[in-house]
């Protein structure tokens, strides 16, 4: 089992940058084009850390450790997020309070950073991202705690592990507000259309794309990589909540990696389907899944 579980570490660590490829492949398909290379990540993580970096003389040391611990937080929570039913490396009661806290870590040293550079551009977005947070956060603790209410389970591990479909029998509504839930909170905290555009440069509509806009070199490879990972950490609490059903179809890891590769389609059909919100019907959004959670923790305890 341990070694399941190292496993599924090393596919998040290897295969992230090639679920950013296959959301980019998707929009391409869906706009009628040819699109970049599946392993265009890969490429842009090569060159960018074979590049040197240039740092203002108005910045600190914060600006150089936002990336690098940004990094650390999302590789640590690798540790304990579970393949589907297969279990985590670490895991034990409460790990899932660790877990959004060292999301928040990471996004804590990111808005330091851009709020290091004295740009007013750079607040601007790390105001924006704190302020979407603000929802999104107890969005996820809610979803959690209605996952724990209706498995029993105290850890992340011991919750997806009793989400067969024995617990679909019995609590369906209340898991298909939660997928909707961490659908939502996926999107908005890897800054995904319709919350933001990460292809976008546009003064008005920037979020996390703005904050990074003075790291350069390796410092933008670590940021990079580090977004890459946080998504497919985000879409496994997703792909999870159907292990029971992917199961039955695929043995093992193999249906893990099914199910993240058809979450990676899923997001690019969002995006090549829906256009960016305006800023202000945001807070509409997070707040329909913060409904949509509080609705899950309601239905569970009857």
């Amino acid at each position: 089992m341990f070694s399941m579980c190292v496993i599924n570490i090393l596919a998040g660590l290897v295969l992230s940058p090639l679920f950013m490829g296959i959301i980019t492949r998707v929009k391409a398909v869906f706009a009628g084009r040819k699109g970049q290379p599946l392993l265009q990540l890969y490429y842009d993580l090569y060159k960018l850390a074979c590049k040197g970096a240039v740092y203002s003389r108005t910045t600190t040391w914060l600006f150089k450790a936002g990336p690098v611990v940004s990094l650390a937080a999302v590789f640590a929570v690798l540790f304990l997020v579970p393949a589907g039913a297969q279990g985590s490396v670490f895991t034990f009661t409460g790990d899932l309070i660790l877990f959004a806290y060292l999301l928040g870590l990471a996004r804590f040293f990111t808005v330091l950073a851009a709020m290091d550079t004295g740009s007013s551009f750079e607040g601007m977005g790390a105001s924006r991202e704190v302020r979407f947070a603000v929802l999104a956060e107890p969005t996820l603790f809610l979803a959690l705690a209605a996952l724990m209410r209706i498995t029993g389970a105290l850890s992340l591990s011991g919750i997806y592990a009793n989400l067969g479909s024995g617990a679909w029998a019995v609590a369906a509504p209340a898991l298909i507000l939660v997928s909707g839930a961490l659908l939502i909170v996926m999107l908005a905290e890897n800054s995904r259309v319709p919350v933001d555009d990460p292809n976008t440069h546009l003064e008005l509509t920037m979020i996390h794309e703005v904050m990074v806009l003075d790291h350069s070199g390796p410092d933008l490879a670590l940021i990079l990589y580090g977004a890459s990972i946080k998504l497919w950490v985000l879409a496994s609490l997703l792909v999870g909540l159907f292990s029971g059903v992917l199961g039955h179809l695929f043995p093992g890891t193999l249906a893990f990696i099914f199910g993240m590769f058809a979450v990676a389609v899923l997001i690019g059909a969002i995006e090549s389907v829906m256009a960016r919100m305006r800023m202000v019907r945001v807070p509409q959004l997070l707040l329909i899944a913060l409904s949509f959670s509080t609705l899950a923790l309601i239905f569970s305890m009857r």
